[in-house]
């Protein structure tokens, strides 16, 4: 591609092609004119030759300008062809670019509407939020407070507590005390657990001994005692103890304590044929009770020899429920007898409910006859009645002898 002069000239082209080739031969023809002219003085025979030459080299180069002219109208066209199409181009680009233009302002729009929407939407969640939080600590700042009120009140108890711990140490420090303490701990659990009639506290036996409750059960086993009293000085000195000999003398204490008290409620509260083979030593501290099963067994199995239980306040509650279970029993057994004449009697008054059931279903029976009864008659009657009233007595014959006479209830034939 070659620019002339504005115009673009394509080398590749024919008509191109043929300019170029006949605007050499004119440049050739033009330097064989000269060497004609140069020659002419040599040879004068090729004069004519060279007219004639020149007046086809005339015609050639007509024909050439006609070329010539055509190339230039072809080029014409060309350019207007090109200019045409650069303008169709850039229309259609120009186009495409509004077009282009118009959705980014349409996405760009959106995308705007998007984001505030999102925005707005951000903000209400944050100001829930917010709230919620504000909400939220507001109520944990009251639920705070309540704790801490709950706390103050707590630590009052506390307080209150230490100071019931102080007054129970020094109960705990009298044995008189100590016993009406575990008195009391003893007939608050047989209260709970077996009826009024089934137990007597401070009761006195042939021997002249007192128990500190006398259970009542059946023979056998028959009355039961139980004592209260503890000894808790032994006990004390082993939780006190810092050494390992202060607490092999504090357990060696303890065991000696505990062995004569068994031997006391053997001696004093088995009484054959007033009281069971058996009494029960309560311990109204558990601790006393776990110490002795975990490292005085053998006093507990010399207790089981000497026919003296051991209970603790939750084993005592379990055994007490086990002789209520026997009074009961055996109270049933006392009023078989009178079961037996209640059952015969309620046998009988079943028999004469399904006897009076029986008599009225009959009337029922009987009833809902009747009732059937009355209605086929109410629809005849009515029947009857409509047949009156539709009777029509001007049909009856002058000469009639009887008048027609039409009965309201129909007989049993």
């Amino acid at each position: 591609m070659i620019q002339v002069a504005g115009y673009t000239i394509d080398l590749n082209d024919r008509m191109t092609q043929g300019a170029i080739l006949g605007a050499a031969l004119i440049v050739l023809i033009v330097i064989l004119l000269i060497m004609a002219v140069r020659a002419a003085g040599r040879s004068a025979r090729n004069v004519d030759l060279v007219a004639l030459q020149v007046g086809r080299l005339n015609a050639d180069v007509q024909t050439l300008g006609q070329g010539q002219q055509q190339l230039t109208g072809n080029l014409q066209t060309v350019s207007e062809t090109q200019t045409n199409a650069q303008l169709h181009v850039i229309q259609t680009v120009e186009t495409r670019l509004a077009d282009v233009q118009l959705q980014m302002n349409e996405r760009l729009a959106e995308n705007a509407r998007r984001a505030a929407l999102a925005l707005g939407e951000m903000q209400d969640r944050m100001k829930e939020s917010l709230h919620g939080n504000s909400e939220r600590t507001t109520q944990s700042l009251t639920q705070l407070q309540e704790r801490l009120a709950t706390i103050d009140k707590a630590q009052t108890n506390i307080e209150k507590l230490s100071g019931d711990v102080l007054s129970l140490q020094d109960i705990l420090s009298n044995k008189q005390t100590r016993g009406a303490f575990g008195e009391i701990q003893l007939n608050d659990i047989v209260s709970k657990a077996l009826p009024p009639d089934a137990y007597v506290f401070q009761a006195t036996l042939s021997n002249g001994r007192r128990a500190d409750c006398l259970i009542h059960l059946p023979n056998p086993p028959g009355p039961i005692v139980i004592d209260a009293k503890f000894p808790l000085e032994a006990y004390e000195a082993l939780v006190a103890a810092d050494t390992k000999e202060q607490a092999a003398r504090a357990l060696a204490g303890l065991r000696q304590a505990v062995l004569v008290h068994i031997a006391a409620i053997a001696d004093r509260y088995l009484i054959e044929g007033e009281t069971a083979d058996g009494a029960l030593m309560f311990l109204p501290s558990e601790a006393v009770y776990a110490e002795l099963h975990a490292r005085l067994p053998d006093v507990v199995r010399k207790g089981f020899d000497a026919r003296v239980w051991i209970v603790s306040p939750t084993t005592c509650m379990a055994t007490l429920n086990t002789m209520r279970a026997i009074l009961k029993d055996a109270r049933m057994r006392e009023q078989a007898g009178e079961i037996r004449k209640a059952l015969r009697q309620l046998h009988r008054d079943v028999e004469m409910i399904g006897e009076r059931a029986g008599k009225l279903e009959t009337h029922l029976r009987q009833a809902n006859d009747d009732v059937s009864g009355i209605l086929v008659a109410s629809e005849r009657a009515g029947k009857r009645a409509d047949r009156l009233d539709n009777f029509d007595f001007e049909e009856l014959a002058p000469d009639a002898e009887a008048p027609r006479v039409v009965p309201l209830r129909q007989s049993d034939s």
